[in-house]
This record gives C-alpha cells, structure tokens and sequence, in this order.
C-alpha cells in the first residue's frame, strides 16, 4: 500500500506519470463498480478505488486483500489500476500455479520471490503470455506481449508482432 501511495497519477504523456485516466467514462465507472462488486463479495478495500477529484476520468488506484479464488476481481480482467492481494500456504508454489491457471484469462502474472528457482520455475508453469519477476509492467518493445488463453491472440511488440502482417502461403504444384 505505500508504494501505491506513491504512484504520481497524472499526465500520461510525463515520464514521471505511473497511470493516466482510463480512455473514457464508461471504462472508469465499470472500474469503480469492479471494486465495489469485490468488496460485496468479501474482498477488503484497504486503499484507493475511488475517482479522484480532478478534470478527467481518473482512478486512485485500489488495492484489495482478502480476495477468494472465485471473487470477481480474481477472475475478470480488469485493465485499471487494481491491485488484487490472495493469502496461500507458505511453501505450496504448486497450489498457488493451479490457482492462477485456473482462471480463463492469461496476459500477463506476477512472481515475486528471492528465490531464482521458484522464480524460473514458475515463469515457465504460469499459463500466461507475461511473466514478471520481482517487477510488474516493465515492458521493452523488442520484446513480445500477448495473452494466452481468452486474453488475445497473436503478440504485439517484437520480432513476433510482424507475423501479423504476413500473409504465408504454401503452393504444391506437380508438373509433368
């Protein structure tokens, strides 16, 4: 919660900015009912989820803890500024992979561990096109970013984005 509290909200177009206001109104309000729909479902809002009092369509960002395998903010995509917190058994690296696979979406996840084996170990089980390790949204454009799953086909960025342009065709001709 406090490096949240320290994200600048603002202008996208400055470096200094962590995240802008969502695109439009309607993404704003069905973000704010995403948060309020977890906490109904027993997750605990412990920071931000609010619109914040400024021209624009800006969000503070959330952080909710508490939140159950089948609580909306741990299934849905949510694309804002919400950070979702689950509790697991220490040590049961297993139990925490099926429950993040278990879901239908999978663009991008998060491991964070002083552990370089845990870390490897998971990047290569967690069914999602990103994986993080001990950072989140640090993205480079040499680099691929697509979702498995029910998040997206294809990739943008990278060498792999162009594969989207072509058109590959395969001609068998047998001439006598």
């Amino acid at each position: 919660v406090e490096e949240v509290k320290k994200l600048k909200i603002g202008d996208p177009f400055d470096r200094s900015t962590a995240h802008g206001p969502q695109n439009h109104r309607k993404h704003l309000m069905k973000l704010l009912e995403y948060v309020d729909q977890a906490v109904a479902e027993g997750a605990t809002l412990v920071y931000g989820g609010k619109r914040l009092d400024r021209t624009g369509f800006f969000m503070e960002p959330a952080v909710l803890t508490n939140v159950a395998d089948d609580n909306f903010a741990a299934i849905e995509e949510s694309f804002g500024p919400i950070l979702v917190i689950s509790s697991f058994q220490d040590g049961d690296v297993e139990g925490v992979l099926k429950r993040a696979n278990s879901t239908e979406y999978g663009l991008a996840s998060g491991v964070f561990t002083k552990d370089i084996n845990k870390a490897l170990l998971c990047s290569e089980k967690l069914d999602a096109g990103t994986v993080f390790v001990n950072t989140y949204n640090k993205t480079d454009v040499a680099s691929p970013f697509g979702g498995f799953k029910q998040s997206g086909f294809g990739k943008d960025l990278g060498e792999e984005a162009l594969n989207e342009y072509l058109k590959t065709k395969t001609v068998t001709i047998e001439y006598d």
